[in-house]
């Protein structure tokens, strides 16, 4: 079932996680060069521009899945590819992008600094931590990757190994809305691996982090079996059915929805495909999104669960999508549950 998600959710949901133009990992995460925050296993890894899109594969991405994903990975390494030289670095563009203050020594072990405070629950281990960032060389300040450019907050998967050990470390206890700042030793970055001409051997690295929403772990357990709500055939409009009521912030036009979903096919109510064996993924709630959840969602509240039905001019079109088993010209009904929104 996963893997005609991935078709669904990169070409047809158009999910912030699978990139703009990349549909290699679909997590959601940046799509620039790929940053180097990330490690396979643990050990420092090098980024290899992961498709457009692409989260950094090595920060915080979850593998892509087939599947619907917003990546089923964690960015294996940060934004697509770290630039070679100090000229190549990124210029400032985005308004939101933080000037970094570096330590005034060389740090020897992780710091954590909040510079403002957030809210909600605080981020553990298996929960997913989507950020924007900006790296600089703790020596020097200079920087070598940022998200901010990018204009995609991605994805990272506490516990996952994806990214660095200062990384993994330095974002549990996180909060939604947070602004923190990370001094990491080079011990827990790359360590005696450099990384083109920016990173050094042995280079301590500072972040400064803005955590835009803590998603807690999601257990396969909790995926919906039925749709809670009558078959569908024919419909002429978009309509949703709260099965569960949320408690949480409420979903507005504009913001990026953090869900897990499952689609059925509307007319016999067979279920087609579903998200939740991977990481949650990422819709926008403008243009850019799937029509039927842009219509459908916004009023949610985070911690819901609600049943969408959708006509095929708000779906997937006349045709369907024999990639998923949908005959032309008929309704889906997709249940989301709202895990987060930024």
């Amino acid at each position: 079932m996963r893997r005609t998600l991935a078709l669904l959710a990169c070409s047809s949901i158009a999910l912030v996680a699978c990139g703009s133009d990349s549909g290699d990992t679909a997590s959601g995460a940046a799509s620039g060069d790929a940053t180097v925050v990330a490690t396979e296993t643990g050990a420092p890894q090098d980024t290899e521009a992961p498709t457009e899109t692409n989260t950094p594969d090595d920060v915080g991405h979850a593998e892509s899945t087939d599947a619907v994903s917003t990546d089923e990975s964690t960015p294996d390494s940060t934004p697509d590819s770290t630039p070679d030289s100090v000229e190549d670095a990124p210029a400032p563009t985005s308004p939101d992008k933080p000037a970094v203050e570096v330590p005034d020594e060389i740090p020897t072990e992780l710091t954590v600094t909040v510079l403002e405070e957030g809210d909600g629950p605080e981020a553990v281990e298996g929960d997913t931590v989507i950020v924007d960032y900006i790296g600089v060389r703790s020596s020097d300040g200079v920087e070598f990757d940022n998200s901010y450019d990018r204009f995609q907050p991605f994805p990272v998967t506490l516990g996952s190994g994806s990214v660095i050990k200062g990384w993994e470390d330095g974002l549990v206890g996180a909060q939604t809305g947070a602004r923190i700042q990370l001094d990491i030793p080079s011990d827990l970055a790359y360590g005696a691996e450099s990384r083109g001409d920016l990173i050094g051997e042995n280079e301590a690295l500072t972040f400064v982090i803005d955590v835009r929403a803590v998603i807690p772990k999601t257990d396969p357990a909790d995926e919906p079996a039925e749709a809670g709500v009558p078959s569908s055939e024919g419909a002429t409009e978009v309509t949703s059915v709260d099965l569960v009521e949320g408690d949480g912030a409420t979903l507005e036009e504009g913001d990026t929805a953090v869900m897990q979903l499952v689609l059925f096919r509307g007319d016999n109510l067979v279920a087609l495909d579903s998200t939740w064996e991977s990481e949650p993924i990422q819709v926008p709630m403008n243009e850019q999104g799937f029509p039927g959840l842009v219509e459908g969602m916004p009023g949610m509240k985070v911690g819901g669960r609600r049943a969408i039905t959708i006509p095929p001019e708000s779906g997937f079109g006349p045709d369907g999508s024999p990639q998923i088993g949908l005959p032309a010209d008929t309704d889906v009904v997709i249940v989301v549950d709202l895990l987060g929104k930024y």
